[in-house]
């Protein structure tokens, strides 16, 4: 636990309500510091999680503990994967996550029923002020992949984009804003070239 400037004390809980809301997290500031001990704990499981053959269910429990919460059995997962802080990761029904992901969760990251995610894909939720001076702030926002999405391998999204149920985004696109549902969006930045 930690104290922050109001005098009270937060635990993961606390400072997941902060990202949530989207606040500042000020470099230095003793958030930042509860940030990166909770990131400690993710960085372990994921190490424990890609160290060796995982059976469907040990790789279910390790999910289960990277992210605080239920994973429905039908959840899907080749390692490796890598998350730098796990407990805001969201997972429906029947997804499947392929291998060589990285969440970097903190800004919160929920993916629909019957997602399928390609090989390395990132989803990243935290960006940085352009202000050098404030650049080491964390500015969180959430990523939320709809129902029945398919990412393609190697695609990046960035934080704050919600894309639609039934969307395709192509492989090695890099997803810089929302995509509407039912759409195929390709390139860097991803664009719309048709609807499925």
């Amino acid at each position: 636990m930690a104290r922050i400037a109001d005098g009270g004390v937060v635990d993961v809980d606390d400072l997941l309500e902060v990202l949530d809301s989207g606040q500042r997290i000020a470099a230095g500031s003793e958030l930042h510091a509860l940030m990166h001990s909770a990131s400690q704990d993710a960085l372990r499981i994921c190490a424990e999680l890609n160290s060796g053959y995982r059976s469907p269910h040990e790789v279910h429990e390790l999910l289960r503990q990277l992210t605080g919460r239920h994973v429905d059995d039908s959840v899907v997962l080749f390692p490796p994967f890598n998350s730098d802080f796990g407990r805001n990761i969201k997972l429906g029904k029947r997804v499947f996550i392929n291998a060589g992901c990285k969440f970097q969760d903190q800004g919160g990251i929920s993916i629909g029923d019957e997602c399928l995610v390609g090989h390395n894909v990132v989803v990243a939720t935290l960006n940085h002020d352009l202000d050098p001076a404030r650049r080491a702030d964390m500015l969180p926002a959430p990523v939320s992949i709809g129902r029945n999405v398919w990412v393609g391998a190697n695609a990046t999204i960035l934080s704050g984009v919600t894309i639609g149920d039934n969307a395709v985004v192509a492989a090695a696109s890099v997803v810089t804003k929302d995509v509407p549902a039912g759409a195929v969006v390709v390139r860097s930045p991803a664009r719309v070239v048709r609807t499925v």
